[in-house]
């Protein structure tokens, strides 16, 4: 009897310690999570802004707009004293605190919750009375007679988040002067829709306070290219396209926040590739569920024979093909001008599946055999496409009332 009741009284003991372990365990986990998530970094919904722009606080997302009044407030006022001299005016200090005790109770009862320790508020500071300087003595542009954008771009990798800051624009043909400005923002391959901002007031250099926020990943940053098109609008609605930007974001990020130039590529200055250019014209009615393409004019072939070239264009879902078209053949010049129009058939829904491809040829002498392929060229989605081939065609998307017409480089054909 003796034997059960010590391994009774053993085994009550064990588990007893077995328990208070489990309960220290588990108050120690539980202050441990609590202490990270008490000191957990506090990211802030308003982005830092480069120190060449203007001060600027974000009042809604996307924008940026200056303040009309900030607040002003006079923080409590601490008097440092030594031991000696408190000990020397002790009764000087109690014979002042009773005779400003009662002005000091009307304050306190006037100003509600507040007390002498906290920071009283004063009033509002008037934002217009201290304009800062304007932003073209802040950032100077490079010298130059090119059209520039002027940007900045700073990731987040503890929030996943690109911010792209729009400064300015520089240097505009004078036929832009008068003009609305507004600038589209994407961030390819995966963002379909365009962010848009607009410019503050008009002339050669017109200015932005605008920020962008896109949620990206860390390691699909890396791989993604900023494009940023820049858009006239004349009084009757018609938009002029004066430029693009494309900025690959791989190894741009290690400097957040730093100023960036670059010039507007137009379709004057874009250069030749090396199997030659084709300038294709784009247009999509959803109403009438029809893709429209006009080959233009195709430059820089480098012909060794007179049989002349044509195009041929295929729609393509996934890997089906669903219609091929071809155009006349055109002899005798290196630059040789199309004009062919063709419609295809597309559902909406299809858009997102479907590419088109072109392919420049040179007919064979012979009927039997098939004609030579010079280059080829693909637009559509971002399955199908990247860079300015997937920028036309989501601007042909987004642009529904009118085409939209682009110069592209021929690749080899594979």
């Amino acid at each position: 009897m003796a034997d059960q009741m010590l391994q009774l009284a053993v085994g009550l003991s064990v588990g007893l310690l077995l328990l208070l372990l489990l309960i220290l365990t588990a108050l120690y986990l539980w202050r441990r999570k609590k202490g990270q998530s008490q000191y957990q970094e506090l990211l802030s919904p308003v982005p830092s802004v480069p120190a060449c722009s203007t001060p600027v606080i974000l009042v809604s997302q996307g924008s940026w707009t200056m303040p009309s009044e900030i607040p002003f407030t006079l923080p409590p006022r601490f008097i440092a004293q030594n031991h000696r001299d408190v000990k020397n005016n002790e009764q000087d200090k109690k014979e002042e605190e009773n005779m400003r005790m009662e002005p000091r109770r009307e304050i306190l009862a006037h100003r509600g919750s507040l007390s002498l320790r906290s920071w009283f508020p004063v009033g509002s500071v008037l934002a217009g009375l201290y304009s800062a300087p304007p932003l073209n003595e802040v950032v100077a542009p490079p010298p130059g007679m090119a059209s520039r954008l002027c940007f900045s771009v700073e990731y987040r990798h503890s929030s996943e988040q690109l911010t792209v800051f729009l400064l300015r624009l520089s240097n505009l043909p004078p036929r832009f002067h008068g003009n609305i400005m507004l600038v589209e923002l994407r961030l390819l391959p995966d963002d379909r829709r365009p962010r848009q901002a607009k410019a503050r007031g008009t002339g050669p250099d017109p200015e932005f306070t605008d920020c962008f926020i896109f949620q990206v990943s860390a390691l699909r940053v890396l791989h993604s290219t900023l494009s940023v098109c820049a858009l006239s609008v004349e009084q009757n609605g018609k938009r002029h396209v004066v430029g693009r930007v494309l900025f690959p974001l791989e190894g741009e990020l290690s400097q957040g926040g730093r100023v960036r130039w670059r010039d507007l590529e137009t379709e004057e200055d874009t250069q030749c590739s090396e199997l030659g250019d084709m300038q294709i014209s784009l247009g999509y009615s959803s109403s009438l569920q029809r893709l429209s393409v006009v080959v233009l004019r195709v430059r820089g072939l480098q012909l060794n024979t007179e049989a002349g070239v044509c195009v041929q264009v295929s729609l393509q879902k996934h890997t089906q093909l669903v219609k091929i078209k071809r155009s006349c053949v055109v002899k005798g010049e290196n630059e040789p001008n199309f004009n062919y129009r063709m419609t295809f058939k597309l559902r909406p829904q299809h858009l997102d599946e479907a590419c088109l491809k072109f392919e420049l040829q040179e007919p064979s002498n012979l009927p039997s055999e098939p004609p030579v392929p010079l280059g080829v060229l693909v637009l559509g989605p971002f399955m199908y496409a990247r860079g300015p081939q997937l920028q036309h065609w989501l601007d042909m998307v987004n642009t529904a009332q009118e085409p939209v017409k682009l110069w592209h480089g021929l690749r080899r054909p594979t």
